[in-house]
């Protein structure tokens, strides 16, 4: 009966997220309240367990961040110079902010990448008076791909190299770097087809912003150079991570604590708080409650577990399962608590007698971190450049992203999947 009532709350939480009747942040944290209040989770646990407080607490800080850096109009200096690069074509803006987005998901994280990112794609689509949904939807689908190269480039990488412990860096970049390429190339071109269309920008604006100054948007003074330096540490703090085994999230606290700090007298830490997408926090903290439900009542597990016994300890059978499984799961049910649940039931598979589990690793990667395309909460990044948009009222509608996220997912896994084939599983046919 627990089981039915907790999957009938996720349900109609996930109606009511999809339909955007009511504010997403408030449905989700009434449906993970309901199952507190109902005893299906515990107080406690929501705060020990469920809540990935890495997560909120590393959005918390980026925002800060970039709220204070976004003061001195660097955002608007670097958007117009992007914007002239490229004669305010925006077909060619497209892919040039795409190919950005998927380089820095790779190099830093994409949570990161985004925040960094949306603003300057906000203020371009404002000057060149095109839709900015475009540019949004992409960035949320190169953010996700482009992550997928490396082990600091999406939480899922993150999680399996931490429980993983002789997959380092390079093994990520080795062995996810030639498949996100190919998955990169293929997804570009469908997109700039799909959206060729779509994309007109009058020669007025065009003329207009290839007329424009940059650095006239520039606050020149101390709290440009204080937010730069400081932003620049924290980007350097992240590449240099894996040296000195700091937590990412830890580096983002630093950053943003350092920089209200120095900045006080320039900015009212109040002032900046109320910038920060409270909403979005809180709806990552109401999803994490109603996916702690489904974990406590077992469902995840099942699901997981479901699917490794249906393979039989078939090593080929197992790596292709779990790549579609965790692609089609990960979409639907955010691929942070899903690769959670996998993480042990593979390990598992040793005493079963697996001696080499790194192809499954890597189909779990390639499934989970593609997989959030799918749809809009399927990946922090995707729920991260949702709120930033809507908060400058730019909504991206969730059924319009699921036109386009699932076919890209589709796509994505079959390359992964004759990849997977032929570099690790051929052997064993």
């Amino acid at each position: 009966m627990e089981t039915i009532v907790t999957a009938s709350i996720f349900v109609f939480s996930y109606i009511g997220i999809i339909t955007e009747k009511i504010n997403r942040a408030l449905v989700a944290c009434a449906g993970g309240l309901l199952m507190l209040l109902l005893g299906i989770i515990d107080l406690n646990n929501i705060f020990i367990k469920h809540i990935d407080w890495h997560t909120i607490s590393l959005l918390f800080s980026m925002m800060v961040l970039v709220s204070i850096t976004s003061q001195n109009g660097i955002f608007e200096y670097i958007a117009i110079k992007v914007a002239q690069r490229v004669e305010g074509k925006p077909i060619p803006l497209l892919f040039m902010m795409a190919t950005l987005t998927a380089a820095g998901s790779a190099l830093l994280d994409n949570v990161t990448t985004v925040l960094l990112l949306v603003p300057i794609i906000l203020t371009l689509t404002r000057i060149l008076q095109v839709p900015s949904v475009p540019f949004l939807v992409s960035t949320i689908l190169f953010s996700n791909i482009g992550g997928t190269a490396t082990l600091i480039g999406d939480p899922p990488n993150i999680m399996i190299g931490q429980a993983v412990g002789h997959l380092g860096f390079n093994d990520f970049l080795f062995h996810l770097g030639p498949v996100v390429l190919l998955i990169f190339g293929s997804i570009m071109g469908g997109l700039l087809l799909f959206y060729r269309k779509k994309l007109h920008v009058t020669e007025q604006y065009r003329l207009e912003l290839l007329s424009i100054r940059a650095n006239t948007y520039l606050k020149k003074g101390p709290l440009l150079y204080k937010s730069l330096a400081v932003l620049g540490m924290t980007i350097l703090g992240f590449l240099l991570h894996p040296l000195f085994h700091v937590e990412i999230t830890s580096i983002a606290m630093a950053g943003a604590l350092l920089l209200l700090l120095i900045t006080h007298d320039e900015h009212e830490t109040e002032e900046v708080f109320k910038s920060v997408e409270w909403i979005t926090l809180f709806f990552f903290i109401g999803l994490f409650m109603l996916i702690g439900g489904l974990k406590d009542v077992g469902i995840i597990d099942e699901i997981a577990r479901g699917i490794l016994y249906y393979t039989e300890g078939d090593l080929p059978k197992t790596a292709i399962v779990i790549l579609w499984g965790s692609g089609i799961f990960s979409g639907f049910l955010d691929n942070i608590p899903f690769v959670a649940a996998m993480i042990p039931v593979i390990t598992e598979f040793q005493d079963y007698g697996m001696t080499n589990l790194d192809p499954l690793w890597w189909s779990l990667a390639l499934g989970s971190c593609l997989g959030g395309n799918a749809t809009l909460i399927g990946a922090s990044a995707n729920v991260v450049v949702a709120g930033l948009a809507l908060k400058d009222k730019q909504q991206v509608s969730f059924l319009e992203f699921l036109k386009v996220g699932v076919p890209v997912v589709f796509v994505s896994l079959i390359i992964s999947t004759i990849y997977i084939y032929f570099r690790y599983l051929l052997p064993y046919y």
